[in-house]
């Protein structure tokens, strides 16, 4: 047994009429040799008839060496090792499916290997004894190992050889799979020109805070007037939007009210580290401009007076 390499899937070959990820090794005249990758690189041929349904000008333009494609299960002969496969009869529907799938093993596939490696265990005894029955029970290994990271009655199904095994796998799938907070920011620019504006602007923006709950936390910090940006971190993305969304309803609802108005200059989305440091960045500029400012109203009374007026 190998330490590091196995199938997938307890077959050991693909069914009939089942969806396959294969990596392209080589082009020739009767077709494209193919290792599938689900299926601890075993050798198939996707045939030349089976490549389009459209007449084959340039088979370079449809398959090409080294390309990862889903492929339809045509033959399999299991003596002789041939698995012929087709591209052609795949939809765009099949695709989604058979891409969703290998991704979700692909990221089992890399677990088990780590613990493999670092408790010199083979891996087909893993798969044996833990990811195969999973995938019988939860429908894919990879959902049971998210389940387990608050429900521990998961492991009920597989099989132990040692606590050390389960330790590493439990440590990894903790560090691996544990949801990461996305950061949702939007931008926008608060303006009331009324007798008490600048209240009306902190009440505004005081009600983006006004729905917060320990789970979902609206943020909001000044850029530089008019412009203020909002902030919520959660675990899912959509709900991380929404909160935003009614959140920018609520200011826009408050300032309008006061006669102002509210203009979203960026939407709700999910930003990066990299997002992050662009505003900081922006932030310090603005803090530098009105630093280099308030220097110049001291050197003269001229300025002071274009100030003043300007208040």
């Amino acid at each position: 047994m190998s330490l590091t390499n196995c199938r997938f899937y307890e077959e050991k070959y693909p069914e009939i009429d089942s969806f396959v990820m294969v990596n392209v090794k080589q082009i020739a005249e009767m077709g494209a040799y193919v290792k599938l990758l689900e299926y601890d690189n075993i050798d198939g041929m996707i045939l030349l008839s089976e490549l389009s349904r459209r007449r084959i000008r340039s088979i370079q333009k449809l398959i090409r060496v080294g390309r990862n494609e889903v492929v339809v299960v045509l033959r399999v002969d299991k003596e002789k090792g041939y698995i012929d496969l087709s591209k052609r009869r795949v939809s765009p529907e099949d695709i989604v499916k058979c891409e969703e799938r290998y991704n979700k093993s692909k990221m089992v596939h890399s677990i088990m290997r780590h613990v493999a490696e670092k408790t010199n265990t083979p891996i087909e005894e893993l798969y044996q004894d833990i990811g195969w029955p999973l995938n019988k029970k939860y429908g894919h290994a990879v959902d049971a190992f998210k389940l387990s990271i608050t429900n521990p009655d998961v492991w009920n199904e597989a099989t132990f050889k040692t606590d050390v095994i389960k330790d590493e796998l439990q440590s990894y799938i903790s560090k691996r799979l544990t949801p990461q907070p996305t950061k949702v920011r939007s931008d926008v620019e608060v303006t009331c020109f009324g007798y008490e504006g600048i209240d009306a602007i902190k009440i505004a923006l005081r009600t983006a805070e006004a729905r917060n709950t320990p789970e979902t936390q609206v943020k909001v910090k000044l850029v530089s007037p008019p412009l203020y940006v909002l902030t919520s971190q959660t675990l899912d993305k959509g709900d991380g939007i929404a909160v935003l969304e009614q959140a920018i309803k609520d200011i826009d609802q408050s300032i309008r009210a006061a006669g102002g108005s509210c203009v979203v200059k960026m939407a709700p989305k999910a930003v990066t580290e990299s997002d992050d440091a662009e505003l900081q960045k922006l932030m310090d500029q603005r803090e530098r401009e009105n630093q280099e400012v308030s220097g110049d109203e001291d050197e003269s009374e001229s300025d002071e007076g274009v100030v003043a007026t300007g208040d």
